[in-house]
C-alpha cells in the first residue's frame, strides 16, 4: 500500500505525519501477510492429508478407533471402527447403512449393500472402491445399532481396505496410523511377509518346535489360534504345558455361540513369529468354522494365526507395497491374560450377557453356583449389560483371590454369588498341586 493511497484514506493531519505513516504502512504490511497465510492455511486444509495417525481403544484386545461416514445431506456422522487385518469383509450395523442411505437387500438371514463410496479416518479419505458389497447383519429392529453382539463398533475397516495402505498399530501408545504407500516411518525389526492379493490376508513364517509354519496376523482377533492338527500334536508332545477346556479371558471372542465353553486352550511355550521369539502365548485350538474362514482368506490351507494377546508389547508395521512387517518393541509388560472369573460368555444383541460354561480349576468348577444359561446381570454392584465384552472381561479380572460380588439372573430371578479371581493356563500358586485350569 503506497503514500499516495493512504491520502485516500487517512485525515492529512496523519499522512503528513512521516512516524504515523510508517506505522500504518507497516500495519498493512503486516495485516496482508496475515491474509495470505490464512488464505494458504485454507488451500493446505482442503487438501487430504497422506498420512494420519488416531488414538486406539482397545476393547477386548481389539483395535476401535473413531470412523467418519457422510450422510446423504453431506454432513459427516462419527461411528466406532474396528480394524481387522483378518477380515476381507467390510461390515455395518443396520443403523450406519440407514444412516448412509444404503440400499438393503436382504434374503432372511443376512443382508448386503452397495458400499459407501468413502469413510473418514482422522481427516484422510479411505476410498472403498476395492470392496463389492457390504455385509450386514440382520437382527431385530431394536439392536440395529449392533455390528457384532459384544461390541461399540459400528463399521469393520477390512484387510481389502488396509492392503492398499502404509499400516502401523502401536499397541503400547495406543495409536493408529494410516496412509499412502511409502508414507510412514516404520522402525523395528523387519520380516517378509504373505499377502493374499485378493483378501489381503498376512502370514509370517514361523517356527514352532524347529517346524516351519506360515502363521496368519490378525489384530481382529483377541487371541491366538492353532489348527487341530497342529494343537493337539504339541499338547500330546507336551503335557507340561498348562492346558484347560474353556474359552475364558481373552479366548471368549463372544463369537462362536455355545461352543466356546468346549474350546480347547493351551501356552505354547515358545515360538518363532518372523524375527519375534515369543514364550508363553497363550492359543485356543481353531474351531472348523474359522479354520474353512480363514483358508478361504489365505488361499490356502492354515496352521494358525497369531491375534493380539501375543503382540500388546509391539509395534506392528505393515508395509502391504513391499510385503514387509515391522515389529518394534515398545513395552516389556506381562500381561495378567487368565486371572479372572471362570465365565464363559456370550453377548447378546439386547446387551445382555449369557454364562454359556464354567471353566474347572484343579478338576472342580470354578463357580459352581453358576449354571450355563444365566445371565451376569452386575459385577461388583455394576450393571453389565449395555458393556462391550471387553468391558465385562475387565470387572472378571483381577489379581488371583480377589473377590468378585456377581448378581446373576436365572429364570427371572436374581442371586448373589461371590467368586473368586482365578489364575488359569498357568502355574498353580502351590507347587504339590496340578497346573491350573488343567484338564486330561
Amino acid at each position: 500500500m503506497g503514500r499516495d493511497c493512504l491520502r485516500m484514506f487517512l485525515p492529512e493531519s496523519i499522512w503528513l505525519n512521516e512516524p504515523a505513516t510508517i506505522f500504518i504502512m507497516r500495519f498493512a504490511t503486516v495485516m496482508f501477510a496475515l491474509a495470505m497465510f490464512a488464505a494458504t492455511a485454507q488451500t493446505a486444509s482442503n487438501i487430504d492429508p497422506k498420512f494420519v495417525t488416531v488414538p486406539i481403544t482397545l476393547d477386548h484386545n481389539r483395535v476401535i478407533i473413531d470412523v467418519y461416514i457422510s450422510l446423504p445431506g453431506g454432513s459427516m456422522k462419527r461411528v466406532r471402527g474396528w480394524v481387522d487385518t483378518g477380515d476381507p469383509d467390510l461390515r455395518v450395523s443396520q443403523r450406519v447403512a440407514k444412516l448412509m442411505g444404503l440400499t438393503v437387500n436382504c434374503d432372511g438371514q443376512a443382508c448386503t449393500a452397495q458400499p459407501p463410496r468413502e469413510i473418514t479416518i482422522g481427516g484422510m479419505k479411505i476410498p472403498l472402491a476395492a470392496v463389492k458389497e457390504a455385509k450386514i447383519p440382520l437382527k431385530p429392529e431394536n439392536a440395529d445399532s449392533v455390528m457384532v453382539a459384544g461390541t461399540s463398533a459400528e463399521i469393520k475397516i477390512p484387510s481389502t481396505v488396509l492392503r492398499n495402505y502404509d499400516v502401523l498399530i502401536d499397541f503400547p501408545d495406543r495409536e493408529f496410523s494410516i496412509g499412502m504407500p511409502s508414507t510412514l516411518n516404520f522402525k523395528g525389526v523387519k520380516s517378509k511377509m504373505t499377502v493374499n492379493a485378493a483378501s489381503g490376508f498376512i502370514q509370517i513364517p514361523s517356527k514352532i518346535e524347529n517346524k516351519n509354519y506360515n502363521l496368519g496376523l490378525d489384530v481382529g482377533s483377541s487371541i491366538s489360534f492353532l489348527s487341530t492338527e497342529l494343537f493337539d500334536k504339541l499338547a500330546t508332545a507336551h503335557p507340561d504345558w498348562p492346558h484347560m477346556v474353556g474359552a475364558v479371558g481373552p479366548a471368549n471372542v463372544g463369537e462362536a455361540g455355545d461352543d466356546e465353553q468346549n474350546w480347547k486352550l493351551m501356552r505354547v511355550e515358545r515360538m518363532q513369529y518372523g524375527p519375534l521369539y515369543l514364550t508363553d502365548i497363550g492359543v485356543a485350538e481353531l474351531p472348523k468354522s474359522y479354520s474353512d474362514f480363514f483358508e478361504k482368506d489365505a488361499g490356502a490351507s492354515i496352521t494358525g494365526l497369531l491375534g493380539s494377546n501375543a503382540l500388546m508389547n509391539y509395534r506392528i508395521g505393515l508395509d502391504y507395497v513391499h510385503s514387509t512387517a515391522y515389529f518394534d518393541l515398545g513395552s516389556t509388560f506381562k500381561f495378567p491374560d487368565f486371572d479372572v472369573i471362570g465365565l464363559v460368555l456370550r453377548p447378546e444383541d439386547d446387551t445382555r450377557f449369557t454364562i454359556v460354561g464354567v471353566a474347572d480349576i484343579d478338576g472342580k468348577s470354578s463357580v459352581p453356583e453358576v449354571q450355563a444359561g444365566d445371565h451376569l446381570a452386575a459385577v461388583d454392584d455394576i450393571p453389565v449389560p449395555d458393556s462391550t465384552l471387553g468391558e465385562a472381561w475387565s470387572m472378571l479380572e483381577g489379581s488371583v483371590g480377589q473377590e468378585r460380588k456377581l448378581v446373576v439372573e436365572r429364570r427371572g430371578k436374581q442371586f448373589t454369588v461371590v467368586a473368586k479371581v482365578q489364575h488359569f493356563l498357568g502355574e498353580s500358586e502351590e507347587p504339590s498341586k496340578e497346573k491350573s485350569g488343567k484338564k486330561k
